[in-house]
This record gives C-alpha cells, sequence and structure tokens, in this order.
C-alpha cells in the first residue's frame, strides 16, 4: 500500500507537474485505495497469519513487478523533486518543517477520523466481528463487507503514508514493497494491540527508538535485539501497548 501510494505520487509530481504536498498524499492514499479494491473481497475471507501471509505474497509480488518495470526505475528507482505547501515554494532550511508539519497534521486527521470511524455504527461492528463472527451474521450483520471495507480504508492511510514518506525522502524505489517494510507494520500492529489509535502512533515511535538503540549498540546484531523486544511484548502485554489504558476485557476473562 505504501509503495502504491509512493509511486503514484512520484509519477503524478513528475508527469503531472502536481506538486502540492497535501494533494500527492491524497492521491497516493487514493491510488492504494482503488488498486487494492478489487482483492478486498478476497482478503475479508481470512485472518489471523492465513491474511498476514496472503498480503505479504501480494506484496512480493509488486516488488518483483517493479524491480522488473524498467520505466519505473527498476530495481534503483527513481528521484522526486521538492514539492510545495499550499501553493507556496518552500526554502531550503523550511522543506523538513514542512513536510513534517504536514505529516503531523494529517496523522492527526486520520487518527480523529479513525476514532470517529470506529465509535460509529460501522465500526462497532468490526469489533463484534473480532469478538464473534458467526453472532454478527445471526444479527443481520455482513462480516465480508465490513472487512473489505476496513481493508480499503488502511489501504487509504498506507498509501497517504507512502505518499509522505516518498516527498520526504525524494526518491522511491521497490524497498518500499518489500518484505521487510510490511513486517515493521506487522510489528507496529503487535505492539499496539487493538485498543487504541493512540497505541498505534506510540508503537510506531517505540519501533523506531528501539531500532536506533539496537543499532547504535548492537549493529550486527540489531534485528535480534528487536526480535526479542518483540517476544516480550507478546510475553506480558499480549493486548499490546494500548491495554496499559483501555478498559478491554482480557481473553481470558470472555464469557463463552
Amino acid at each position: 500500500m505504501s509503495a502504491i501510494g509512493g509511486y503514484a505520487a512520484a509519477l503524478v509530481f513528475l508527469n503531472w507537474g502536481v506538486t502540492d504536498a497535501v494533494v500527492l498524499a491524497m492521491l497516493g492514499g487514493f491510488s492504494a485505495m482503488l488498486i487494492t479494491a478489487p482483492f478486498a473481497p478476497l482478503l475479508a475471507r481470512y485472518r489471523g497469519i492465513f491474511f498476514s501471509m496472503l498480503t505479504l505474497a501480494l506484496s512480493m509480488v509488486g516488488y518483483g513487478l517493479l524491480v522488473k518495470t524498467e520505466s519505473l526505475g527498476g530495481s534503483d528507482g527513481f528521484n522526486m523533486g521538492r514539492v510545495t505547501l499550499l501553493g507556496q515554494a518552500l526554502a531550503d532550511e523550511q522543506v523538513r518543517f514542512g513536510l513534517y508539519a504536514t505529516t503531523l497534521v494529517l496523522t492527526l486527521v486520520s487518527a480523529v477520523l479513525v476514532r470517529m470511524y470506529f465509535l460509529s455504527s460501522r465500526g462497532l461492528v468490526t469489533r463484534a466481528v473480532r469478538d464473534n463472527e458467526l453472532r454478527v451474521e445471526y444479527l443481520g450483520g455482513s462480516v465480508s463487507q465490513t472487512m473489505s471495507l476496513n481493508f480499503v480504508l488502511a489501504a487509504f492511510l498506507g498509501g497517504m503514508g507512502g505518499a509522505l514518506a516518498v516527498m520526504a525522502l525524494g526518491h522511491i524505489d521497490p524497498n518500499f514493497s518489500y518484505w521487510t517494510t510490511s513486517g515493521e507494520f506487522v510489528f507496529v500492529a503487535i505492539l499496539a494491540g487493538s485498543q487504541s489509535v493512540v497505541a498505534v502512533m506510540l508503537s510506531s515511535l517505540v519501533l523506531e527508538m528501539v531500532r536506533s538503540f539496537s543499532s547504535a549498540y548492537f549493529p550486527n546484531t540489531w534485528q535480534l535485539a528487536l526480535g526479542i523486544f518483540l517476544l516480550l511484548v507478546i510475553r506480558f502485554m499480549p493486548l499490546g501497548l494500548g491495554s496499559l489504558w483501555s478498559k478491554t476485557e482480557k481473553p481470558s476473562e470472555k464469557q463463552p
């Protein structure tokens, strides 16, 4: 998803002359949403490790296609120029801060909208699906439609994030679609849990902190340190960081 959004933003920038950061971020999100929408009904049928492996397989198919497509730069990718913000060109010393501010605002707006979604009727159905899919179907809800919609919305957010990342880096390559990039999102999902939107942001920050310190003090085995940290989280906080302040029933306390 992030690769789709990143490539879409970079191609629109180079070929159509659209340079506004906000517009490119939105275009990246919509591009990812449109391209992944046909796969949503299929992916909505799977859960857990099967869903993870299927999305990972599709990601690697995309990686293979991008590496072989010379018009998109092949394995080297291609560069992207400097963006503007709300129609205003940014000076050299303002580019980083402008992109940071844009990312921060879009992230906060997205977090509020996601929170509103989970408090809506469709969002409440999503929570019910997590607990008992069969009962949702008995009550007249559609598990397939709900999960498909969730996947499409997630694609939009992932594509928007990919576009913002490409604008910050000034370069796009197939590694955005490589399995290790997807693994980082899995790490964040496990660390955050499903109780809080804020926990997702906090988990992303924790991931970067652990990776930075591990790279600094264990340059040859930082992946091992990251893996050990994840195992400790799974062992002592199986519901993720969100369970520290969210009033969510523990799995052992659920009624049959």
